[in-house]
């Protein structure tokens, strides 16, 4: 028996929500390997003494670092509710 309709939806809502948070985790492993990847140019440039570049290349890592954290606060929310869901 697959159980009551309430309990089938919210079991596929939860499923849904660890869709969505898988996915914000992987864009926000993309997002912070390419926070790195700019990192490690702006260290090679200052390494070469090219201060100025270097500092104009991390420019880029900002945006990056901060479209991870709000992933990562939107799977943390998301996490919260299907927890949430659980106690109820």
């Amino acid at each position: 028996m697959l159980g009551s309709p309430t309990k089938l939806r919210a079991d596929m809502d939860r499923k849904s929500i660890a869709s969505v948070i898988k996915a914000c985790f992987a864009d926000m492993q993309t997002k912070l390997e390419e926070a790195r990847q700019i990192a490690k140019a702006a260290e090679a440039c200052a390494e070469a003494s090219r201060l100025d570049e270097a500092v104009q290349v991390s420019m880029g890592i900002e945006q990056l670092i901060y479209d991870a954290d709000r992933l990562h606060d939107a799977a943390a929310l998301l996490g919260r509710m299907i927890t949430t869901d659980r106690r109820h």
